[in-house]
């Protein structure tokens, strides 16, 4: 374009330079603003979809891969690891009632069915078909064939494994007590003697309470609900299970309760399984590996248990003790076992 011939005067600027510098300052305003010194605008990444695998004829893969559908048991009561927002009969839990699962086992189920059926995490969330399960119907689930798989807060253990078999363990938490925030009369297990302590059914928390607190009495319940309700109406003054799904319970309590922060067993999360199927145990050992070192277990993490300002740990070491004998060992490294059972 020829420069323009009109008349200016004194210190007056071009018409094609005022263009210019409009373009200029804008753009290094949107700049600025994208990407220059403040907070990066975050970059959206397209998911690859898995191809779907193809499995031996006859693997426990290959029928939920023909089925078209995996069932995988996990809690619905579990802010954290596995949670409906509407699965709270007392109100204080109901912040948001999206009837959604939601939470940390119910994302390692998610990338688990990926693997079987490919395709995207998208794909893969429509062909899961979520069941509840609470401590005592975990392992005859596994046995009668309700489910495929529990994932589930399930705590590694010899007694389990003598029914059922396990493929992790994919994490690592501890036991602890929850009590009514401003309770100062509990800060160690010897001050559970003579106070009533909820605990879920069929869980070996009852006999680490026992053994720990010979006097305290002890309250087994089914679900996380009634026993916040037993705490909230007196019958219980503390809840005992992994510290984990305690700190999701005191957040999504908005304060009401709190972690006395004992950290008194070892807590080893694994996937269970029918026993006696050793491929699919080791398909699930591989799988687990992966979502570990693809860096999406931390991204689970962080999505899930992360908004309890809960520090992302690293993932224990797969133990291949957990896997049936026959399975190959996924890793030389064992984790302790341990010495009570969550819910």
């Amino acid at each position: 374009m020829a420069p323009s011939t009109s008349r200016r005067g004194p210190g007056s600027v071009p018409l094609m330079t005022k263009c210019l510098l409009t373009v200029v300052v804008f753009l290094t305003f949107v700049m600025a603003g994208c990407g220059g010194g403040g907070t990066p605008t975050p970059t959206t990444t397209i998911e690859q979809p898995l191809p779907a695998p193809t499995f031996a004829p006859g693997s426990t893969m290959a029928r939920i891969q023909q089925a078209g559908k995996v069932k995988i048991g996990v809690k619905f009561d579990a802010p954290g690891f596995g949670f409906q927002n509407t699965g709270f009969q007392n109100t204080e839990f109901q912040n948001t009632l999206t009837n959604q699962l939601e939470g940390f086992d119910i994302e390692i189920s998610k990338l688990i069915a990926q693997a079987i059926f490919g395709g995207t995490i998208g794909d893969a969330s429509s062909k899961v078909d979520f069941v509840q399960a609470v401590s005592r119907n975990r392992e005859p689930f596994l046995q009668n064939g309700t489910v495929d798989m529990v994932i589930a807060t399930y705590t590694i253990n010899d007694l389990r494994k003598a029914l059922v078999d396990f493929a992790g363990p994919y994490y690592l938490a501890h036991g602890d007590i929850m009590v009514k925030t401003g309770d100062t009369t509990i800060r160690a297990f010897a001050d559970l003697n003579g106070k009533t302590v909820c605990i879920a059914r069929n869980s070996t928390y009852e006999q680490s309470v026992r053994l720990q607190a010979p006097q305290a009495i002890v309250l087994p319940l089914d679900t996380y609900a009634q026993c916040t309700d037993a705490i909230n109406d007196g019958r219980a003054q503390a809840l005992a299970t992994d510290n984990v799904i305690l700190a999701g319970l005191a957040q999504a309590s908005g304060g009401k309760y709190s972690l006395v922060g004992l950290s008194f067993t070892d807590e080893p999360y694994g996937v269970g399984i029918k026993k006696g199927d050793a491929v699919f145990a080791t398909f699930l050992n591989g799988r687990i590996k992966e979502i570990e070192d693809s860096g999406k277990w931390r991204q689970a993490f962080g999505s899930t248990l992360g908004k309890f300002d809960l520090p992302i740990p690293q993932p224990p070491p797969i133990d291949a003790g957990s896997a049936p004998a026959a399975a190959p060992a996924a890793t030389t490294t064992t984790v302790p076992q341990s010495t009570t059972t969550s819910f």
